[in-house]
């Protein structure tokens, strides 16, 4: 078989190989394309649903302060009842005390029955109300009696009412709590689902950008077949493509090749309830558990945690930038810490104020200005 002849079979084949796998790669591409619409979908009702939740938890954590400010409240009262209520009772005894040395005189002075009265009483009550007693012991002093016991008795119903109200009081409380750990269990479970989402949306998309190569790959082949079938002789003539040009100074590179950038330095809406509308860094989402890197060489000038950052990596590096990597999971690296570019650091978390798991890396330049990574990168 002459060469004329080889190449014509292999044009063929390329053409008729071609013109099958073309719509079958159209048709793939097409239904990976809306399965990753179906997930985006999907995965934006979640973290609706997910703020809906945070500011539930928000409200039952205020309604729980203003529940605690009200128990507070009430036990100051209640120590208030329980002060008036000595001091009533002391005043009540003093009265008493007086009224026997009235007594005492009475008796003193040639009245022993009053004494016998006293000693034969089985209470106060019994001795009040004795006839005999009335006509000895003056007005004043039943009169007195009568009052600094109704005054006790009345501090003590009123000590009873409130600390009924704190009992309802802490009832409250403990229900409001019980819808705390309630909102949480499904704000974790949420949370669960958007990462799930987040791996499939991760994985569908690595499909897709593979599907799309491949039928890339299959046209430039064709392309060359034809411009072949063109020529008689000789190079195709093609051309290198020119490389693409990001416009940053190259000194950082990729701290999380395995995430998707998910929101870029620069304004923007706010995730969650509290956070910032001015993005500062760059979000890469990922699995938690992604390796993080670091970005350059440079030496670990801190390590920790912060309820906004979560687990958080800061690098200085030998130029005077600073880079930040926050909401990590796991840390590798300790302060004082040499480390490489491309060294493991960490891996992606969802730790602090965040929506899903994802790194949150910060530019600092020399002057602590915040800067968009992308012109370093």
């Amino acid at each position: 078989m002459t060469g004329k002849k080889v190449i014509s079979l292999i044009l063929a084949t390329v053409f008729v190989v071609g013109s099958v796998f073309r719509p079958v790669q159209a048709t793939g591409i097409r239904s990976t394309e809306e399965k990753g619409q179906q997930l985006e979908k999907q995965k934006k009702q979640a973290e609706k649903e997910q703020v809906s939740l945070s500011e539930r938890l928000n409200s039952i954590i205020t309604e729980m302060e203003i529940a605690q400010s009200n128990v507070e409240k009430k036990e100051d009262e209640i120590a208030l009842a329980e002060d008036e209520l000595v001091q009533a009772q002391i005043k009540e005894n003093k009265q008493y005390e007086s009224m026997l040395i009235r007594i005492k005189y009475v008796y003193e002075n040639g009245n022993s029955k009053i004494m016998e009265i006293l000693f034969e009483a089985e209470n106060m009550a019994d001795f009040l109300n004795d006839t005999e007693y009335v006509e000895q012991v003056s007005q004043y002093d039943r009169k007195m009696l009568d009052q600094f016991a109704k005054l006790v008795k009345e501090v003590e119903k009123k000590e009873k009412t409130l600390k009924k109200e704190k009992e309802s009081l802490v009832s409250l409380q403990k229900n409001l709590e019980e819808k705390q750990k309630e909102v949480q269990n499904l704000l974790a479970t949420k949370k669960e689902e958007i990462a799930k989402l987040e791996t499939q949306i991760g994985e569908n998309t690595k499909t897709l950008n593979d599907l799309i190569a491949k039928a890339k790959e299959a046209e430039r082949r064709k392309q060359e077949a034809e411009n072949a079938n063109k020529r008689p002789s000789g190079n195709s003539g093609n051309k290198p493509s020119s490389p693409v040009i990001t416009g940053g100074t190259g000194y950082l590179s990729n701290p999380c090749p395995a995430g998707r950038i998910t929101s870029e330095f620069g304004p923007r809406k706010a995730p969650v309830p509290g956070a910032s509308t001015f993005h500062e860094g760059r979000d890469y989402g990922a699995p938690s558990g992604t390796p993080i890197y670091a970005a350059a060489e440079g030496t670990v000038i801190r390590t920790g945690y912060q309820a906004v950052r979560g687990n958080y990596v800061v690098i200085r590096h030998p130029n005077g930038l600073t880079t930040w990597y926050q909401h990590c999971t796991d840390i590798f690296v300790r302060q004082g810490q040499k480390v490489s570019r491309g060294q493991n650091i960490a891996t992606v978390g969802a730790t602090g104020r965040v929506s899903g798991p994802h790194l949150h890396f910060i530019v600092e330049e020399p002057s602590g200005k915040l800067v968009d990574p992308r012109k370093y990168l």
